[in-house]
């Protein structure tokens, strides 16, 4: 295949060593890309005034300069990632996810993808308090994976302001010019397998996690800057109540290892041979999703990863795999959501709080959860027996409700696009609780 001309001139990809070292305390990730547009200088600003279309939170019109700044230390990185709970606080719906959980997300040293992106984050200054911040990204996994020219937007939070965010993304989009892309898409944040979309109803909803939360006047002004609906990702909250199994999702006659489906059994699998089976959860799903919009291939560290991350709260119940004909067909893996057990906890615990978190973790205190992986064999795929699997996964979960304390489990984020999977879950959840919105826009090369 002719490899891209990102490849020479306009794009270098930086190495694992590259991508997340911190020097000088400068987070750099991209360190041999320098964009002209920004120096590394702490002091270095781009200014944008513009009348305020919008008012910000306490409606309060502003004319004030807004100034974007690249994060380049780990104080600002600290500010970075902690900024969310200081815009939205006190935003009805909004409660502030682990500062834990948002570094294992947004920290060079603690996120796999910087091993193969390149990265930079920005953030909105306005008299010298943070008002907004962004990342845009260059995954060389992605561009490999659809030989075009796509960057992505990711980590979009800011005050409701029309000129606080029109300056965040053209911030991003000169940076991701610069680097040779042509299009910019998301958010996601900081790629495929971490948080998606821009979420444009259910704030009210119960939070989740991995699911990103935006206030509700974000994604109008984000379509006034020109940004177009890629995809919407779309969550539904199925209630483990007792009449599921009367839903019947699954025809009654249709039982794995019976009749039509002889060939077809569920693996019982302990939480040690889970962990064990990375590999193979990983190559079932990246064959699952391979062609699907906005889809990366799901990298083995970053697998490893995500296990690691998952141990503490991992149960075999949470797993489900379909063979057939001994192989691999189906799977799903669930996590239980942690916000449950956060209940006077904040992003940033105290000792004592970390004593409580703990102790319900350890007691498994969940009340809810969330399907973060599903995907069937291109094997079986296209077939009356392929068009069977999420059923039979879902009903298999549905099943293990006796022995897991969950009253409700999440299903999502489901393309708009994906009929076969949207007509299976609406016969259980006829309408979706949360939307999260995808975002497209051709890059000015101006």
């Amino acid at each position: 295949m002719v490899q891209p001309a990102y490849r020479h001139r306009e794009f270098t990809l930086p190495d694992a060593a590259d991508s997340r070292q911190i020097v000088a305390d400068a987070l750099v990730a991209d360190r041999v890309v320098t964009p002209h547009s920004f120096t590394t200088d702490a002091t270095s600003a781009l200014d944008f005034t513009e009348p305020q279309a919008v008012t910000n939170r306490d409606r309060t019109p502003s004319s004030a300069v807004t100034s974007i700044r690249p994060v380049i230390s780990r104080k600002d990185l600290k500010t970075f990632i902690t900024l969310p709970r200081v815009l939205y606080k006190g935003l009805d719906g909004y409660k502030a996810p682990l500062d834990m959980e948002q570094n294992d997300l947004l920290d060079p040293k603690r996120n796999p993808i910087f091993r193969h992106a390149s990265i930079r984050y920005f953030m909105a200054w306005r008299d010298g308090m943070p008002v907004g911040r962004i990342a845009a990204i260059v995954d060389g996994k992605a561009l490999d994976t659809w030989d075009e020219k796509i960057g992505w937007f990711g980590a979009i939070d800011a005050l409701p302001e029309r000129g606080i965010l029109k300056a965040l993304f053209d911030a991003a989009e000169g940076w991701l010019r610069d680097q040779g892309m042509q299009r910019m898409r998301g958010p996601v944040t900081l790629g495929y397998h971490g948080e998606s979309g821009l979420m444009v109803t259910g704030q009210t909803e119960s939070p989740m996690i991995g699911t990103p939360w935006h206030p509700p006047e974000l994604h109008s002004l984000i379509e006034e800057l020109g940004l177009e609906t890629g995809r919407d990702l779309l969550t539904f909250k199925l209630d483990l109540t007792d009449d599921l199994d009367d839903r019947h999702i699954v025809p009654g006659a249709l039982k794995p290892g019976q009749g039509k489906l002889g060939e077809v059994s569920v693996s019982h699998l302990s939480k040690k041979q889970i962990t064990a089976q990375g590999e193979v959860l990983r190559s079932l799903y990246n064959d699952a999703w391979a062609g699907t919009y906005n889809f990366v291939p799901l990298q083995s560290y970053e697998m490893d990863a995500l296990i690691a991350q998952l141990k503490l709260v991992l149960r075999p119940e949470h797993y489900v795999q379909i063979d057939h004909a001994g192989e691999p067909a189906a799977m799903a893996l669930v996590v239980p959501n942690i916000y449950d057990v956060l209940q006077g906890i904040e992003g940033a615990p105290s000792p004592l709080g970390w004593a409580k978190l703990g102790a319900r973790l350890l007691s498994h205190r969940f009340e809810s959860a969330r399907v973060i992986l599903l995907g069937v064999s291109h094997k079986v795929r296209g077939t009356l027996l392929g068009a069977l699997m999420p059923s039979l996964a879902i009903d298999e979960l549905i099943r293990r409700r006796a022995t897991l304390p969950y009253k409700s489990v999440e299903l999502g984020w489901i393309l708009d696009t994906n009929l076969p999977m949207l007509n299976l879950v609406k016969r259980l959840v006829p309408e979706p609780n949360k939307t999260h919105r995808i975002y497209e826009k051709e890059i000015s090369q101006s």
